[in-house]
């Protein structure tokens, strides 16, 4: 009898087991593939493309392409012949232009794509923002309305003073109907002085 462990360590016999491809472990890192084409990191290169679309942007931009194309000209027209590398019809300089442009597109595409992705992420946030403070609002609002009806039979200080004022004001009544029949207060009974006069 073969012990077990003899029994795990020996390849597998037979002829499906010699046919089946050998597959890669899961519990192990695979073989990186070989790549052809080069890698780059497209969040540092979508941070160098809105540099450049903010740069291309601005008047510092105009103001250096100006400049370069104004001496690009007087240079091919004014410098001696053999000098010049790019005649009249500025072939060369058509060219150039061109391919600027062809670049500066997809970069300023590409920067206002980040852009739009960001602006959705931030309204996303601004959404659920809106609906926690919505639902904030109903709470409290819920809240007050309780402690109003809580609060509608107590006494508050407004109706305990017009209540007050009511009492004065029929206590006053009584006391100029009766004026004449009865004397109300004991100050009147002592030869007519009140406390405030002593």
């Amino acid at each position: 009898m073969v012990p077990e462990r003899e029994s795990r360590d020996r390849a597998p016999a037979g002829a499906t087991a010699a046919s089946r491809p050998r597959t890669a472990r899961l519990d192990q890192p695979g073989v990186p593939r070989r790549r052809f084409l080069p890698e780059y990191d497209p969040d540092a290169f979508g941070r160098l493309s809105e540099r450049i679309a903010r740069f291309l942007g601005t008047g510092r931009f105009l103001v250096w392409m100006t400049a370069a194309i104004i001496l690009w000209v007087a240079w091919n027209t004014l410098a001696p012949r053999d000098l010049r590398f790019d005649e009249y019809p500025f072939i060369f300089l058509t060219l150039m232009l061109s391919l600027q442009a062809s670049y500066a597109a997809p970069l300023i595409l590409l920067a206002q794509n980040r852009q739009d992705d960001r602006d959705r992420v931030n309204l996303e946030q601004d959404r659920k923002q809106n609906e926690r403070s919505i639902a904030d609002t109903e709470y409290l609002t819920r809240e007050v309305a309780a402690l109003r009806i809580g609060l509608g039979e107590v006494a508050t200080r407004d109706w305990i003073r017009s209540e007050l004022q009511d009492m004065i004001k029929e206590l006053e009544e009584r006391q100029n109907g009766h004026r004449h029949d009865t004397v109300v207060f004991p100050a009147e009974r002592s030869g007519g002085r009140d406390a405030d006069d002593r």
